[in-house]
């Protein structure tokens, strides 16, 4: 996933165009003694979260910067097991790989868990599924270099030989490791079920494709050119999140370093069943934190000399402005932005200092006293520590609760919102921090977080 580390640039006055690799934050258990929940401060979590058949998966890292794939009990928390991991072919900018969960699993015969298999980033240049249950190994598949395994509907989806000419995508079965099919090029899976999956081609036309996912037929295409406009460079980034039976697409911009000439960017939706492209708003930054592409965009306008308007949320189904605060209404420098559980207000951060607050729907400002908001804990992350691994790469990020009126943490915090943490079987998952990871079963609806 060609997914730019989070690290926030101020001369965005705010907005993250390069922020794609992040998850969630510091919880209480206390804030939701009403639902089961655990926390698991044992591990340090620097992926983004799998979860599949009642097994939870990430990538933690080790005090002396190696990394390893530990599985948990939904449940409960309890540590399954964990195996050393490292990654080889895959690039800085897209953040440590998650492990891939498979979705639905067989019960046991004889009781105790659920037979799902797992799969972490590359372990000595080979993808070796283990069962959740245990971590036996399956199979395993030689390969040279690899983006990492995704999950495409029943099946595992899987980069090979990224950094060579002859890279490609595979369609694996997760039990016996047969190859189904294959397609040249790389690949990224954005969406799937058990019967088609929409892959975004990462070419220099990038396109969204549609495929059987039995037989690897194409079913459509779309380039995102006829979206966007011509002139698309993937280098900015991407995101992308499902609405519905429509899919919400976000492209960065990205400033060539030697024509000096910024790519065509911004958000387009279309539908699962056809390709048909539903809306489109050209020349937009999606700005961090916020909802998924497919959940609650928030964005902000760029106009042909760089300047940047005020900020909006925008319905995923048609894209229409459903809030908004102008130009002229934003402060001056030094804020982060922050957001409240439902995302109705827009939050000015200052650090320990008053900040401002708008009512997005209406446009107008409201008290900041009072009034509480979700950024980011950190503002200047450091790179990890990997051993063996280049310069570059970020653990998923942290939100923290602040109070607007005076610019303080609020301790303890509540729990991050299902906008951020998304929510997968009734259960949202988030990483504090220091990466402990924290789960609260709520039964919040299935809903992608910030980053699908």
């Amino acid at each position: 996933m060609r997914r730019p580390s989070w690290k926030p640039s101020l001369a965005l006055a705010g907005t993250f165009t390069a922020g794609l690799a992040v998850a969630g934050c510091s919880g209480s258990d206390a804030a939701t003694s009403a639902y089961p929940s655990w926390h698991n401060t044992r591990i340090n979590v620097v992926s983004r979260v799998a979860v599949g058949a009642d097994v939870v998966a990430v990538t933690s890292m080790r005090p002396e910067g190696a990394l390893e794939t530990v599985a948990m009990s939904l449940r409960d928390g309890r540590q399954l097991w964990a195996h050393p991991a490292t990654m080889a072919g895959r690039l800085p900018g897209m953040g440590v790989s998650a492990p891939r969960a498979r979705a639905a699993g067989r019960r046991s015969q004889r009781g105790g868990g659920a037979r799902s298999r797992q799969a972490g980033p590359l372990e000595r240049h080979a993808h070796r599924p283990r069962r959740a249950y245990g971590g036996a190994k399956k199979w395993t598949r030689p390969v040279h270099s690899t983006f990492g395994p995704q999950r495409c509907g029943p099946y595992v989806c899987l980069s090979e030989h990224t950094a060579l000419a002859k890279a490609r995508m595979v369609v694996l079965d997760p039990a016996t490791g047969k190859q189904l099919w294959k397609l040249p090029g790389i690949s990224e899976v954005e969406w799937s079920d058990k019967s088609r999956v929409l892959l975004l081609r990462l070419a220099a036309n990038p396109m969204v494709e549609s495929y059987e996912l039995k037989t690897g037929k194409l079913q459509w295409q779309q380039p995102i050119e006829q979206a966007l406009g011509p002139g698309i460079d993937l280098s900015g980034g991407w995101a992308f999140g499902a609405a519905g039976d429509d899919l919400v697409g976000y492209v960065a911009p990205y400033t060539n370093p030697k024509t000096k000439k910024v790519s065509a960017f911004g958000l387009f939706s279309v539908k699962i069943a056809d390709g048909t492209i539903n809306w489109m708003r050209p020349s937009v930054v999606r700005v961090y934190p916020s909802g998924s592409p497919g959940l609650a965009p928030v964005v902000r306008p760029v106009d042909p000399n760089g300047a940047y308007g005020g900020f909006a949320r925008l319905d995923p189904a048609s894209g229409r402005v459903v809030g908004q605060i102008t130009a002229s209404e934003v402060p001056g420098s030094g804020w982060w932005l922050a957001f409240p559980d439902r995302m109705d207000k827009l939050g000015f951060l200052q650090h320990r200092a008053k900040g401002t607050a708008f009512d997005l729907a209406a446009g107008r400002p409201v008290p900041a006293e009072g009034e509480r908001g979700w950024s980011f804990c950190v503002t200047d992350p450091k790179p990890l520590p990997l051993r063996g691994q280049p310069p570059g790469f970020y653990s998923t990020a942290a939100l923290c609760e602040y109070d607007l009126g005076t610019g303080k943490r609020i301790t303890p915090p509540s729990t991050p919102p299902p906008w951020f943490t998304g929510s997968q079987e009734g259960w949202r998952l988030w990483r504090d921090e220091r990466g402990g990871l924290h789960a609260v079963n709520d039964q919040t609806a299935n809903s992608p977080g910030m980053y699908g």
